[in-house]
C-alpha cells in the first residue's frame, strides 16, 4: 500500500524527532501535539504566528536547522502540504536564523 504525502510527512517529522533526541533535544511536547492533533494539523498550528516551532532554537544552536519543522514545510517534497502563509512563515524563520539552503545532510 502506498503512503500518502501526509503520511510520509508524519513519518519524516517523527524521524527528525528521533534525531533531535539523539542530540539531547527533548521532543515530548512535539510528539504530544502530533498524537493529539495529527502531524499535519500540529505542524500548521506551530507555523501560525511568529514564534518558532518547538525545538527550533535548540536545533539552531546545534547547527541542525535541517531537522526543524520549518525546513520540512519549505522542502520540495512536503511544501505542497502547506499554505503560502505557512510556507512563508517557515521560510522567514529559517532565513532569520541564517539557514543555508544549499547545504545537504
Amino acid at each position: 500500500m502506498t503512503q500518502t504525502l501526509e503520511e510520509r510527512f508524519a513519518q519524516k517529522w517523527l524521524a527528525n524527532c528521533d534525531k533531535m533526541e539523539a542530540l539531547g533535544i527533548p521532543t515530548a511536547n512535539i510528539r504530544k501535539l502530533q498524537e493529539t492533533h495529527g502531524a499535519l494539523a500540529a505542524a500548521r498550528k506551530m507555523l501560525q504566528g511568529n514564534r518558532t516551532s518547538l525545538g527550533f532554537e535548540d536545533l539552531e544552536g546545534a547547527g541542525r536547522l535541517d531537522l526543524t519543522l520549518e525546513s520540512l514545510a519549505v522542502s520540495q517534497e512536503f511544501g505542497g502540504l502547506f499554505t503560502d502563509a505557512e510556507a512563508n512563515e517557515a521560510l522567514a524563520r529559517l532565513c532569520e536564523a541564517g539557514y543555508g539552503f544549499g547545504s545537504s545532510r
